[in-house]
């Protein structure tokens, strides 16, 4: 019984992400790929956040975070999914600019 319903949310969950990664994007966003008018500050915002996030500080702060994790799970005083959520964390954060292209790209060819 509890093996079907797993099975079944199992299911559920993947046609939800392919019904989600098959549907065609908003107008708003096939218009033409320009920002709107008078977004130039919000923008720039996003920018230096970007920067921010993604800058030689963060870099170094997101380096020392992964090696005292791995240190920890090494020696046995961390969880190992909780370790582990670190440092996936800091893939995505890194990686997020490529997923984010990936995931376009994939939307304006099925398009």
């Amino acid at each position: 019984m509890i093996k079907r319903f797993a099975l079944r949310a199992r299911l559920a969950a993947l046609s939800a992400a392919s019904s989600l990664l098959a549907s065609s994007p908003a107008l708003a966003q096939a218009a033409g790929g320009t920002d709107p008018a008078g977004s130039g500050p919000i923008v720039a915002a996003m920018g230096w956040l970007q920067g921010t996030l993604l800058g030689n500080v963060a870099t170094a702060v997101a380096v020392i975070a992964v090696a005292m994790v791995g240190f920890m799970m090494l020696t046995g005083r961390m969880n190992w999914r909780f370790g582990a959520t670190v440092i996936i964390g800091c893939f995505i954060l890194f990686g997020a600019s490529a997923i984010v292209s990936g995931i376009q790209a994939t939307a304006q060819a099925t398009h």
